[in-house]
């Protein structure tokens, strides 16, 4: 068994916050400027100049790229020939979100649904954890802002409805959810499963690098 120290996960945990707050990804950075590439109208190229304008001030100063620095989403993948010394799992993960707000002054959004009193820290994150074979953990960390996150749906088609039914209610919820997602929007659709499986495979997605296709054929042409 491979040992890996709880503090060590506490502090990559902290470094992955600090860093997705402050810097925009090379392909979401690339996507961007192939749109700028295409657009036509004078509006939708301002607001593109604007967007890596930012990112780059973002990454220059080391300021977070927007004021909504968004609920700590943390995917774990832990080898199943790994234990963890010197303190929890998911306690470590827990301080780790502490620290990178902390340090990084971002602002801490998580709050009670119902008394609306802030948790001060941006905790408790939310961890989806998954067992693989090896002796490796595999941290990745998404900072889902309310925009997005209050735009997400869960649908339950009828069978019948077949992949046109999909096509038409992704399309539908996107026009519907019209900028309150915060342009650009990067939409990851889950298909099949329970509810939350289709929810969790559908976040998941998201974390694909932009332009990747599904490695399924089928999926990637729809």
């Amino acid at each position: 068994m491979r040992e890996i120290r709880s503090d060590l996960i506490t502090t990559t945990v902290k470094n992955l916050v600090i860093e997705s707050a402050y810097h925009l990804g090379e392909d979401v950075i690339l996507a961007l400027e192939r749109g700028l590439e295409n657009e036509t109208s004078p509006q939708g190229q301002e607001i593109l100049h604007q967007l890596l304008e930012n990112a780059r001030i973002a990454a220059q100063g080391r300021f977070p790229l927007c004021q909504d620095t968004g609920l700590a989403v943390v995917f774990v993948e832990i080898g199943q020939e790994v234990t963890i010394v010197g303190g929890d799992l998911d306690e470590a993960i827990q301080e780790g979100v502490r620290q990178g707000y902390g340090e990084g002054y971002l602002r801490k959004s998580l709050c009670h649904p119902f008394s609306r009193v802030n948790t001060g820290d941006n905790t408790p994150a939310v961890v989806h954890m998954k067992i693989i074979p090896g002796d490796r953990v595999r941290l990745v960390f998404s900072a889902k802002g309310g925009g997005s996150e209050n735009m997400s749906r869960v649908m339950m088609l009828k069978p019948s409805d077949g992949k046109e039914g999909v096509v038409d209610y992704v399309v539908r919820r996107v026009e519907e959810s019209g900028a309150n997602p915060c342009p650009p929007v990067i939409v990851g659709v889950g298909i099949g499963g329970s509810f939350e499986k289709a929810a969790l495979i559908a976040k998941e997605a998201l974390l694909r690098p932009l332009g990747e296709a599904s490695p399924d054929p089928e999926l990637a042409r729809l």
